[in-house]
């Protein structure tokens, strides 16, 4: 499946993951979010998945039989360039997507 970047709402750049609210509750210095997160507990990008992006960096001759390039070809466009970093950089610090190729 070709990654999809993440959608943003228009009130406040606020991430959409595809499903409707499923409420908060919080005190004592925490917060519990209803609902579930697509990409897994605890997924965040950071910088464990820019360094395996890193390592893929101007690589060509990505398709499905390396797994586009260890999944750092975002796009799937044959080649891991700035497309793909501005994709990466639009995720940095969200939860990861449902599906997130570089966990």
């Amino acid at each position: 499946m070709r990654y999809r970047p993440r959608l943003f709402l228009a009130m406040g750049g606020v991430p959409d993951c595809g499903q409707a609210e499923g409420g908060r509750s919080a005190g004592g210095g925490y917060e519990v979010l209803g609902g579930f997160w697509p990409g897994g507990p605890l997924c965040t990008v950071e910088f464990h998945h820019y360094a395996r992006f890193a390592d893929y960096w101007l690589s060509s001759g990505c398709d499905a039989g390396n797994d586009w390039c260890g999944g750092a070809d975002l796009d799937q466009m044959g080649d891991v360039d700035g497309v793909d970093l501005g994709l990466f950089v639009q995720e940095w610090l969200y939860w990861c997507p449902y599906d997130w190729p570089l966990k």
